[in-house]
């Protein structure tokens, strides 16, 4: 097939249509992401039980981590019909958006691991500490 150098119309809003799912579902995901990653590390300063309080973030952070599961699969199917339209319109800028857009979702990936990383270490250090207050007082229940 030959390439033109003008994109019509109905192609143009599908690819505009992909554009606009592509933010919302990164968006989307985002946002649950940062949302358990709050929740996950909040000091508790509710007047909630302690384990109600718990209880609720666990029930919140299993939703939001389905709404981004949702979300992938939606990416998903995304690439899919990118793909198939690719395929079908022989449409080259398809192949630079597409690598931009994945070179910018592996930096914000390794943004986000280097953020888990840091989050998993002062955990670790709070456990750490814990720990060792625990077995040091002269208070130890049954």
């Amino acid at each position: 097939m030959a390439s033109s150098s003008r994109v019509p119309q109905s192609k143009e809003s599908q690819l505009k249509s992909f554009k606009t799912q592509l933010k919302a579902d990164v968006r989307n995901m985002l946002v649950n992401f940062e949302e358990i990653m709050k929740l996950a590390s909040r000091e508790n300063t509710s007047q909630i039980c302690k384990v109600t309080q718990c209880e609720q973030d666990a029930l919140e952070m299993q939703v939001r981590a389905a709404n981004m599961v949702r979300a992938g699969e939606s990416l998903m199917k995304m690439v899919n019909d990118l793909k198939e339209f690719h395929i079908l319109y022989d449409f080259p800028a398809i192949n630079k958006t597409v690598k931009k857009m994945s070179e910018l979702c592996s930096a914000k990936q390794i943004e986000i691991d280097e953020k888990l990383a840091i989050i998993a270490e002062d955990m670790k250090e709070e456990l750490s500490d814990l720990e060792e207050e625990y077995y040091s007082t002269s208070l130890k229940y049954p």
